[in-house]
């Protein structure tokens, strides 16, 4: 039995409303770049490959889509599922959240990236 198309989308967004609006931002965003997109079953998130630009570092998540030219290691994909439980506890305001701990504290030392976990999010020492 194919599985209900908004599936997806509730399980990306972790049920939270400002995250499955932040979800659907983003895959509109990320079909506009010409992103090939699909659904991880095991971490629960859409999966932006292809971009050749729009996203930082080797990738970025938004709501419940990651998006990035190739980084799709599944240490990395476990990473960026936990920022989108991210997106789902703080909401819309993540985005902010995360700039400003990113402005203070940058890379390895932003509270969220060491929540996502350094190792599987390619961090060095």
């Amino acid at each position: 039995m194919p599985e209900h198309r908004g599936l997806p989308l509730i399980r990306a967004s972790r049920g939270s409303a400002q995250a499955a609006f932040v979800t659907r931002l983003a895959l509109l965003y990320a079909r506009l770049l010409g992103a090939d997109v699909t659904f991880d079953p095991e971490f629960g998130i859409f999966v932006a490959t292809g971009m050749r630009r729009g996203f930082a570092r080797g990738g970025t998540t938004l709501g419940g889509v990651y998006l990035t030219r190739r980084n799709i290691a599944r240490a990395v994909l476990r990473h960026e599922a936990i920022h989108a439980d991210q997106w789902a506890r703080y909401g819309i305001v993540f985005g902010a959240k995360y700039l400003v701990e990113e402005i203070r504290h940058p890379g390895r030392k932003n509270r969220f990236e060491i929540e996502a976990g350094l190792a599987d999010g390619g961090y060095t020492s």
